[in-house]
């Protein structure tokens, strides 16, 4: 099951392999994320068949959100009654996903387990610590991962390293996105020549000085770099300038949000990448392409331990520091996220497992 843009991109190997063994599956979509932009054209762009399912939850809050979607996946899982239920990542549909298929007696599957910024003020962070205590295989990416459940008490048979799902989704959709020179042309663009960010987080666009410090940061590393910052705008950020009077000074671009292989063609040939995204600081990583972390923490330390990331917070002077840092590297670091073949393993422990179930 998904419901947000990250979720469609780092499950699309899963549902591929699934379709590739012929595996009878729903795919389930809560609706966290509804709009054209940031839904439609992922499925179209990635190739992924239509939900059987869509509970068109839309926005809210974390309660009222979280609220709705337990009760339209109790009554999908009561009806479909699947062996297994997949969720992936941090979002409120993982935990939802996961609550009410734990409660139902049905076993859960997380995909990206043990990810930890040991930061609880962010939703996320609560969302994967719940989730993995109330799942029954649990999938790291990583061995820090791994040794993240351990520590936490999970049991160590329920825990299995595979490597991360987006290492397999960059590799797969990198050949086509390698076919969207118009993203490029559109915006004036000449590889290497540009910087690209992103921001979501609640911590960041919901707050007005948080904001304000990252856009000035982001003006000061265009007026040092020389640099044209393009940022394409996810619909949070863009209401939380509107909403705090903040405008866009020169040297940034505010576009629309892009499809996932415009926007993974623009960061593969972008000198430099900020954002406050987690997949992103993975894409980074696998694709050789330095980043600025615009947060306190990141779940994603192999990628600062690799020398491919540095977390810098919000406050301006320290973005243009970490620019600088990150801009003087020229990538060769190795990926610490796995190999390919992630959605292969995952698929081959659920069908072990089933068979031991019986």
């Amino acid at each position: 099951m998904l419901g947000t843009r990250p979720e469609m991109v780092k499950m699309s190997p899963v549902v591929r392999e699934l379709q590739r063994r012929g595996e009878e599956f729903d795919l389930v979509h809560t609706g966290q994320h509804y709009s054209f932009e940031m839904d439609r054209v992922f499925f179209r762009d990635l190739d992924l068949p239509q939900p059987a399912v869509n509970l068109e939850v839309g926005s809210g809050t974390h309660g009222a959100q979280t609220g709705r979607m337990l009760i339209g996946l109790e009554r999908t899982f009561q009806a479909r009654r699947p062996d297994i239920v997949l969720v992936q990542g941090d979002t409120n549909t993982v935990l939802a996903g996961a609550l009410a298929a734990a409660k139902m007696g049905i076993a859960v599957g997380h995909v990206e387990a043990g990810l930890r910024s040991f930061d609880r003020s962010m939703p996320e962070e609560v969302n994967r610590v719940l989730a993995d205590h109330a799942s029954d295989l649990l999938f790291a990416p990583t061995e820090v991962s791994a040794r993240n459940l351990r520590v936490e008490g999970l049991p160590p048979e329920r825990i299995f390293v595979t490597g991360n799902t987006i290492v397999d989704a960059v590799r797969q959709n990198l050949r086509l996105a390698m076919d969207r020179e118009n993203a490029l042309r559109a915006l004036g663009l000449s590889k290497g020549r540009y910087a690209l960010a992103t921001l979501h987080r609640q911590e960041n666009v919901d707050s007005p000085e948080r904001l304000a410090s990252i856009v000035h940061g982001l003006e000061a590393t265009a007026l040092r770099t020389g640099l044209d910052i393009i940022w394409p705008m996810h619909p949070r950020a863009r209401k939380g300038l509107e909403a705090f009077g903040i405008g866009l000074p020169r040297g940034i671009r505010g576009v629309p949000p892009l499809g996932f292989l415009e926007f993974l063609r623009l960061e593969s040939e972008a000198a430099l990448v900020l954002t406050d995204s987690g997949g992103v600081q993975e894409e980074c990583c696998i694709m050789g392409v330095p980043c600025v972390t615009l947060r306190d923490s990141t779940e994603r330390p192999e990628t600062v331990d690799v020398g491919a990331n540095v977390v810098v917070g919000t406050e301006a002077a320290r973005i243009v520091e970490g620019a600088m840092v990150m801009l003087a590297k020229k990538g060769g670091w190795s990926c610490p996220l796995g190999e390919e073949g992630v959605a292969q393993r995952i698929i081959d422990i659920c069908r072990d497992w089933r068979s031991k179930r019986g």
